[in-house]
């Protein structure tokens, strides 16, 4: 059996989104990584990720990973959400892309925030986002719809955990809630 291309629907999506520079991983891996700031395309990057970290990664090419992609929105938020890919195949230590889209059909603006989940539980330490939209109100304007990028890896650390011999694959899953005024979203504590 062929092993599957890695990460064609992240190159093909990275084609599509041209300016963020992201199909080598070259463009967001070498931008600042000390302190999170927001990226003007929905997403923002997770601090503690160090540049040279990502550079130097070894990846584990004979482990592929299939990562599947879930989107729900909470009752109270009138917004439509979807990944725009299912799937993709990625081996620990090798960057990825994927989007997401989110669009407003209200004829109001709406602030919203997501929270994440990965599933199976025990494979969210590994599970690296170097850029992405949680935790951070976006607002969309009535009738707007904006392509959210989610840039990430998985730990080559990954292949040696033998909790993880046996997972091949991962679910990365995101929330979106109605952002209110004094609501916390719980943060994953996968380390």
């Amino acid at each position: 059996m062929e092993a599957p291309e890695l990460g064609c629907a992240a190159a093909a999506a990275a084609e599509e989104h041209e300016p963020l520079h992201a199909r080598t991983g070259g463009g967001l891996a070498a931008a600042e990584q000390d302190r999170p700031h927001t990226t003007g395309l929905g997403g923002s990057a997770v601090a503690g990720h160090a540049s040279d970290q990502i550079e130097n990664m070894v990846p584990v090419k004979d482990r592929i990973i299939k990562v599947t992609f879930n989107a729900d929105v909470h009752a109270s938020l009138q917004w439509n959400f979807r990944p725009q890919q299912t799937e993709i195949y990625v081996v620990p230590g090798e960057t990825a892309l994927a989007f997401y889209k989110a669009k407003n059909p209200t004829d109001k603006p709406v602030i919203g925030i997501s929270t994440y989940n990965v599933v199976p539980f025990e494979a969210g330490q590994y599970f690296n986002k170097i850029q992405c939209f949680c935790f951070e109100e976006q607002r969309l304007n009535p009738q707007e719809e904006v392509d959210m990028p989610v840039f990430f890896y998985i730990d080559p650390e990954f292949a040696e955990d033998p909790r993880m011999v046996n997972v091949d694959l991962i679910t990365l899953s995101y929330t979106f809630f109605e952002a209110k005024e004094g609501h916390k979203l719980p943060v994953p504590g996968y380390n």
